[in-house]
């Protein structure tokens, strides 16, 4: 099979299933309400506390959350860093928030550590789960 027919041939295979993920919202409403979300009740910031930390205006995440502009994929990227949630959640690609483990730096971390050194690491992440889940009850 040649390059363009395979190309063709996953492009082909590939639409069914965006499109279900998308659901009946056009993507630029998901960014919208999935940026708000992650910021409002993932971290509990406001607009001035993203555009912090996400090196951006102010305004910026207005706009963005109003629809009356759209990020660029560094703002993107920059948006998902800051929120710690993949840019496939803000797309509407995936449902859960969570890094994917790659972009995560925990993750990229961990995974350089040695064998009794993970397991402190894992015992102290227990640790301060616990004390977080305590914090809500």
């Amino acid at each position: 099979m040649s390059y363009m027919a395979t190309i063709a041939n996953r492009t082909t295979r590939q639409v069914p299933h965006v499109e279900s993920a998308m659901s009946s919202q056009k993507p630029s409403e998901i960014f919208q309400i999935r940026l708000r979300t992650a910021r409002e009740g993932l971290r509990k910031w406001s607009q001035s506390k993203l555009a912090e930390q996400a090196k951006l205006p102010p305004s910026s995440i207005a706009h963005f959350e109003t629809g009356t502009r759209k990020p660029s994929f560094d703002t993107l990227r920059r948006l998902a860093n800051a929120l710690e949630v993949s840019t496939d959640y803000l797309l509407g690609r995936v449902e859960l928030p969570g890094m994917a483990e790659a972009g995560d730096p925990l993750y990229r971390d961990v995974g350089k550590l040695t064998g009794h050194d993970r397991e402190i690491a894992k015992d102290f992440l227990k640790m301060l789960a616990a004390k977080n889940q305590a914090k809500k009850e």
